[in-house]
């Protein structure tokens, strides 16, 4: 056969072929062809235009594919060997911004692949009733492969612009004595306010390799707070914050906005870092950053957790309004009753800050609770789900020096310290007196403190001998372990301390001593007839809260 006719003959085959030429195919085929290059541009992208449309178009989209796929099997390797490196690629600016305009780039090199692929299978060749199913599976692939890629460059710069928001661009910080310590601050802010008054403090302490971590809530009411050493306010207050009865710690935050603010050059916010100093000095530790949440941030926050599950120990008022004359609060905008409940962003800010009928303790230890709850329930399947709701709710965090570019490293360790215990101090009822706040004895303090660090380290525990449950620091709502001033080896050896109910034991307030339900029609009943101590009594056991 002559070379004429040979390539002829492999010319005639080759119009035959009907992945290449489907004219000659019949309709059953070229259906089948459609959904098999459909599905080809899905899972390898750049395989269908290889098979059966340009090669060059085809070769060099495949290269991109091995090449995503690569850099898929890298971040896996990381997430399995180097999370923290991981994480911090992925926080931070500017390496973020490259991986959103590369996801970008894919996705829309993946829909051009589509598009070509549609170009491919020549709908006008299927049979009528076949162009609709085709047409339709390549529209739902391109929005599971394409789209999943553009959603997710989407909500990367969600959380790159979240993260622009809350955090510094400051220098690291280093672990003190193998802690990190952050200032939690609920900030209540007004228009008849100049600064932001924070009416809840507490120290979120870390271990820098276990994640075990403690929480130690300091009242707002304290008084006579010590400034750490290095504090610019020792020059105005070097015996402490001691100018009487309105020297309470939550008013430092204003008074050094207000007065001492050159103290403070180049500090974003002196207020804020005079507060961090005066619990340093107070707990006798080293607090190296601060987070100053707003209320509405957090009950948003909450809310796009889609709430907090928790066991009130007693019936909690939503405070109606106050009557300065009569120093009593009108009748309450509702009530979270007592026993298992799931909170929204509106009630766990109530349930956080309610003092009515109880005292600043209880709202402290509803407040550790609340606390506990969100890192408990914010797990990864939690943030993955809602995370768009979740970043921007978290824009709402007023202010925070915790740089950026530690993120990783932190987020690490709250995945560490997921499923860990977490310790808890509050210098206040039920740990002291309730006295103690006006008076505070600060070496006591100390050397409380430092117990329930040496507790919240596992090297710690190990050294003292001491089992991980043998705790001296009591579960929110779970009643004082040890009166103040008592000896800690004698709580060590047995004492109160392992006598004490466990944070899921006690049980919630529901009744009255007769037996007869607690109902909100019962509480505001009593409310309109002003007896305010049959309500005192009933709520007492309003501080006691379990995290579920």
């Amino acid at each position: 056969m002559t070379s004429s006719k040979v390539q002829q003959s492999l010319s005639g085959a080759a119009l035959t072929d009907p992945v290449r030429y489907p004219a000659s195919a019949s309709f059953p085929v070229r259906t089948k062809r459609g959904f098999v290059l459909v599905l080809l541009t899905l899972l390898v992208p750049g395989s269908a235009q290889l098979v059966a449309g340009d090669r060059k178009l085809g070769r060099a989209a495949l290269r991109v594919t091995l090449c995503a796929w690569a850099a898929l099997v890298l971040a896996v390797l990381l997430l399995l060997l180097n999370r923290t490196l991981l994480i911090n690629i992925i926080t931070n600016p500017f390496a973020s911004l490259a991986l959103v305009i590369l996801l970008v780039a894919l996705a829309a090199g993946w829909a051009i692949l589509f598009i070509n692929t549609l170009r491919l299978i020549r709908p006008v060749l299927l049979a009528p009733q076949a162009r609709p199913a085709v047409v339709i599976a390549l529209v739902l692939a391109m929005v599971l492969g394409s789209g999943s890629l553009g959603y997710a460059a989407y909500l990367l710069n969600v959380g790159r612009n979240a993260i622009g928001s809350i955090f510094s661009s400051g220098p690291a910080i280093d672990p003190v004595e193998g802690r990190y310590n952050f200032l939690m601050m609920g900030g209540d802010a007004g228009e008849d306010r100049t600064g932001r008054r924070p009416d809840s403090l507490s120290v979120l302490s870390v271990d820098a390799e276990t994640g075990q971590t403690a929480i130690i809530s300091v009242p707002r009411n304290l008084q006579n707070a010590q400034f750490s050493e290095d504090s610019p306010m020792r020059t105005v207050y070097p015996d402490g914050y001691n100018c009487g009865d309105e020297c309470l710690i939550n008013a430092i935050n204003t008074e050094v906005t207000n007065e001492y603010a050159d103290l403070y050059p180049g500090v974003a916010d002196p207020g804020a870092q005079a507060t961090l100093e005066a619990v340093s000095g107070t707990l006798g530790i080293t607090v190296q950053a601060y987070v100053l949440v707003d209320m509405q941030g957090f009950s948003s926050l909450i809310d796009a957790m889609g709430g907090i599950r928790i066991k009130a120990g007693g019936w909690v008022p939503m405070s109606g309004f106050f009557d300065d004359y009569t120093q009593t609060h009108g009748m309450p905008l509702g009530w979270i009753p007592a026993g298992e409940q799931t909170l929204n962003g509106d009630q766990a800010l109530w349930y956080g800050r309610s003092r009515e009928y109880v005292d600043d303790y209880s709202r402290i230890q509803r407040q550790q609770c609340v606390q506990q709850a969100m890192l408990k329930q914010l797990d990864p399947a939690t943030l993955l789900a809602k995370f768009e709701d979740i970043a921007n709710a978290g824009t709402k965090v007023v202010e925070s020096n915790v740089s950026s570019s530690q993120l990783g490293s932190f987020v690490d360790l709250a995945i560490k310290a997921k499923g860990q215990d977490v310790k808890r101090l509050t210098i206040g009822p039920p740990d002291f007196d309730a006295s103690f706040s006006t008076v505070p004895d600060f070496d006591e303090i100390h050397a409380r403190v430092d117990e329930l660090l040496a507790s919240a380290s596992a090297q710690g525990a190990q050294s003292a001998g001491v089992p991980d449950d043998a705790m001296v620091v009591p579960a929110a709502g779970a009643g004082p372990v040890q009166a103040a001033g008592a000896s800690p080896a004698s709580v060590l050896a047995g004492g109160a301390a392992k006598q004490q109910p466990t944070p899921s034991d006690f049980v919630p307030v529901t009744t009255t001593p007769d037996g007869e339900p607690i109902t909100e029609e019962m509480l505001t009943q009593l409310k309109r007839e002003g007896n305010e101590e049959a309500i005192r009594q009933l709520v007492a056991t309003n501080g006691q809260c379990a995290p579920l």
